[in-house]
C-alpha cells in the first residue's frame, strides 16, 4: 500500500527549490557517513538508532537522547522507510506543499545539500494549506523532519486531484463523535498556545530544544502523540492525549503506548513518565481504566464562550 509522508527539506523547507530542480529528497544528519552499506544489513528501525544515536550524539554532545532519537529516527526513515512509490508533501516556505513520488533506492552526496537522498518525480502542481481540513492541517505541521499521513491517504488523494473536500473529515474507526474529534483539534493548537495558563503549566512545560517547541504531535513508533511536555527540574516526561472523541478503551491504550515509547526510546535512567488524559466530558469507563494506575490522570475541559455588548 502507498504510504504519505510530510517532509521537511531543511528548516522551514528552504531547501525545497534545490531539490524540486535536482528531483531529489534528501536529509542531513551525519552528514559525512555513506550509511549506504548499513542500510542494506540492518532491517529494523531500531537496530539503526541503536548503532547512530551514539555516532550522532558524539557529534553533538550538547543534544539530549531525545533530540538524538529524532535524528536517527527521522534519518531513518528518509532513506530506508518511504519505499519506492510512496508520496512526500514538502513544504514550499511559502504555504504550500510540493507533491512528489519516491522514485529510488538511496544515495549518498557527499559534500553536497541534504546528502543522504532519494529520487523523486515531483508532480507538477502543489497544495495548498489553507485547502486541507484542520485534521490533516495538524498532522502536516507537526513538530520534526518527517511525519507519516498516510490516515489521511482520501483526503490526500483529493487534493492531489484538485477536488475540494469536506472541512471535517475523519478516516479514523475509533472516533466515535466527529464534532468532538474536531473542537479538539483546536483544543490541542488552544492548549499549546496558552499553556502558561493551564494547571499542568505549574509543573511542566511543553518539551523543546534549541528554542524550538517540539512537544506537539511528538512522532513515536505507534503514531505521534498530541502533547509531549516535561517537569521543570527535567526529571519526568508527561505525554498528553486529548480524547478527541475516540472510544475510551482507545484512547487509554493509546497513551499507555505513547507512555511505553517514551520510557524505552527517550527516558534517562534518572527520568519516568507519566500521563494524562483529557476529555470534554466526565467518562465512567476511563476513570474506571486509570483506577488500577498511578501514572495517569484524567481531566476535563469546559468551554466558556460569551457574547458581551458594548
Amino acid at each position: 500500500m502507498r504510504r504519505y509522508y510530510r517532509l521537511m527539506l531543511g528548516k522551514r523547507g528552504v531547501f525545497s527549490k534545490e531539490c524540486f530542480d535536482g528531483s531529489f529528497i534528501g536529509a542531513d544528519f551525519i552528514s559525512e557517513v555513506d550509511l549506504s552499506e548499513d542500510l542494506r544489513i540492518i532491517t529494523h528501525w531500531k537496530d539503526f538508532n541503536a548503532k547512530y544515536r551514539e555516532v550522532w550524539l558524539n557529534q553533538y554532545p550538547e543534544k539530549t537522547k531525545v533530540a538524538a532519537g529524532l535524528a536517527c529516527g527521522m534519518l531513518w526513515t528518509v532513506s530506508k522507510g518511504i519505499k519506492i512509490g510512496d508520496l512526500v508533501l514538502c513544504p514550499d516556505g511559502h504555504g504550500s506543499y510540493l507533491v512528489g513520488e519516491v522514485t529510488g533506492d538511496y544515495h549518498f552526496a557527499l559534500g553536497e545539500i541534504l546528502p543522504h537522498r532519494r529520487s523523486v518525480k515531483w508532480y507538477p502542481g502543489t497544495i495548498e494549506r489553507s485547502n486541507m481540513s484542520i485534521a490533516l492541517r495538524n498532522s502536516t505541521g507537526s513538530i520534526g523532519t518527517i511525519s507519516d499521513i498516510t490516515k489521511y491517504t482520501e483526503e490526500l488523494e483529493q487534493l492531489i486531484d484538485g477536488k475540494g473536500i469536506p472541512t471535517l473529515i475523519s478516516s479514523d474507526e475509533t472516533i466515535e463523535d466527529p464534532s468532538i474529534f474536531a473542537l479538539e483539534q483546536h483544543l490541542e493548537d488552544f492548549l499549546v498556545e496558552n499553556w502558561s495558563s493551564t494547571v499542568l503549566s505549574k509543573d511542566y512545560d511543553i518539551y523543546e530544544q534549541d528554542g524550538e517547541v517540539l512537544g506537539k504531535q511528538f512522532p513515536s513508533d505507534t503514531g505521534p502523540m498530541d502533547i509531549l511536555a516535561i517537569s521543570k527540574d527535567k526529571k519526568t516526561f508527561l505525554v498528553i492525549e486529548l480524547k478527541k472523541g475516540r472510544a475510551s478503551d482507545s484512547v487509554v491504550g493509546q497513551v499507555q503506548r505513547y507512555m511505553g515509547y517514551v520510557q524505552d526510546e527517550l527516558a534517562e535512567e534518572n527520568q519516568n513518565v507519566k500521563g494524562v488524559i483529557i476529555a470534554f466530558e466526565d467518562d465512567k469507563r476511563i476513570k474506571r481504566a486509570l483506577s488500577v494506575t498511578n501514572n495517569i490522570d484524567f481531566y476535563c475541559y469546559k468551554v466558556d464562550f460569551k457574547l458581551i455588548k458594548r
